[in-house]
C-alpha cells in the first residue's frame, strides 16, 4: 500500500517517528537506528511496511531498504513479531545484524532487549536455512527488483549471503568482493564490500 513516506518529521520518541506529508502525520513504529538519522523539523524519508492483524493497521518505518528487506525476514520467523524484530534491529546495524545470522551469531541477537537464546537460535536456524535451500532474497520483498540466491559454503559464499540479506543484487556483490582479501576476517571482507557499495 505504502512504499515509503517522504515529509517533515513532526515528532520522535522511543520506537515511534512521525512524518508529516502535506499536512498528514503518519505514525511509524520504527528503530533506534532509523531513529538516530531523523531530526525533528527536518526531511525525512522512510521505507514502510503496512502489518495488517485483527483491524489493527500498524505501519512500521526505515531509512534504508536494507533494513526493511532485515524487518520483513526477521517476522518470517516463526514466533517473532514486529516488536521482536524492532528490537532486534534496534541492538546493532543491518550489516552487523546480517553478519551476525549468516555466522550463526546468537549471542549478538541476545545482546537485543527481550530476545532469549531460543528466539535467537530459531532467527539463525530459519534465515540460515532460507539461504542453504537457494532460496531468494529481495529488498523490500516482492515489490523490489532483481532477486539474488546464495548457497553459502565458504568464505566468499557467505560475504555473499549476508550482503543478499541486506538486498543487493548478485551483480553488486559480485563486483564489490571482486578484489577484497578473502584471507581477512569473514567481518572485514563484508565491511570492506560495503565500503565499495557505497556511492559518494
Amino acid at each position: 500500500m505504502f512504499y515509503y513516506l517522504s515529509g517533515t518529521v513532526a515528532h520522535v520518541e522511543a520506537y515511534l517517528a512521525v512524518i508529516d506529508c502535506g499536512g498528514v502525520g503518519y505514525a511509524c513504529r520504527t528503530t533506534a537506528y532509523t531513529l538516530s538519522s531523523l531530526k525533528k523539523g527536518d526531511k525525512g524519508k522512510l521505507f514502510t511496511y503496512l502489518n495488517v492483524r485483527e483491524g489493527v493497521m500498524e505501519l512500521y518505518g526505515f531509512s534504508t531498504q536494507e533494513e526493511l528487506n532485515l524487518f520483513q525476514q526477521l517476522i518470517s520467523v516463526s514466533g517473532v513479531g514486529p516488536k521482536a524484530a524492532l528490537s532486534i534491529l534496534s541492538a546493532t546495524t543491518p550489516a552487523n545484524l546480517a553478519m551476525s545470522i549468516i555466522t550463526g551469531d546468537e549471542k549478538a541477537l541476545t545482546c537485543a532487549q527481550g530476545i532469549g537464546k531460543k528466539i535467537a537460535q530459531r532467527v539463525i536456524l530459519e534465515l540460515k536455512d532460507k539461504l542453504a535451500k537457494g532460496q531468494t532474497l529481495a529488498a523490500g520483498g516482492a515489490s523490489a527488483g532483481a532477486a539474488v540466491t546464495v548457497i553459502p559454503q565458504n568464505k566468499l559464499s557467505e560475504a555473499s549471503a549476508a550482503l543478499a540479506v541486506l538486498g543487493y543484487t548478485q551483480g553488486e556483490i559480485n563486483l564489490a568482493l571482486k578484489d577484497v582479501d578473502m584471507e581477512q576476517p569473514l567481518e572485514e571482507v563484508i565491511r570492506q564490500a560495503l565500503k565499495k557499495m557505497v556511492k559518494p
